[in-house]
């Protein structure tokens, strides 16, 4: 056994996939997208408990019951969480820096995820002093609608 060779460190290979993907949205979703090509926010509610949902389910997390009534909801709101984010990463549509948002629409139950835009937000301290927990948004809307998340361009804030 004196006459074995230590063993090599294994090579490594580096390299970077991608997955391009294509899904179906389902009944929900096509017309929650519908909707916003109308620059209308539907959401679907709970016969049960009256909890409203956006973006729609199908049925009540809670209840457990379908929810088959639609209704349209405010295009103002409540930011429930933000962030900054200023670092590109892979698949990433937006470029740094952007402001991803948590919010809560008027007449909703549950936050619904996009953006905050509209002012300078290449300085961190300005945006921070700016953005606030609690504090009112209101939806703009892309002049080209496509039905995607993105006919609502971004939220703007409410002064």
């Amino acid at each position: 056994m004196a006459d074995e060779k230590p063993k090599e460190k294994p090579r490594e290979m580096r390299a970077e996939v991608t997955v391009p993907y294509e899904m179906a949205v389902g009944s929900n979703w096509h017309r929650f997208f519908e909707g916003l090509k109308e620059e209308k926010i539907l959401g679907t509610k709970c016969r049960k408990c009256n909890r409203i949902f956006v973006p729609p389910r199908s049925f009540c997390p809670r209840c457990f019951d379908d929810n088959e009534e639609w209704v349209e909801v405010g295009q103002e709101g409540r930011i429930e969480t933000w962030c900054y984010s200023n670092l590109m990463f892979p698949g990433q549509t937006l470029k740094p820096p952007f402001v991803p948002v948590q919010v809560v629409l008027d007449g909703t139950d549950m936050g619904f995820q996009h953006r905050i835009a509209g002012f300078d937000l290449s300085d961190f301290e300005k945006v921070r002093a700016l953005v606030k927990f609690g504090g009112r948004v209101r939806a703009v809307w892309n002049k080209e609608k496509k039905g995607t998340i993105f006919d609502i361009d971004y939220f703007e804030l409410v002064t």
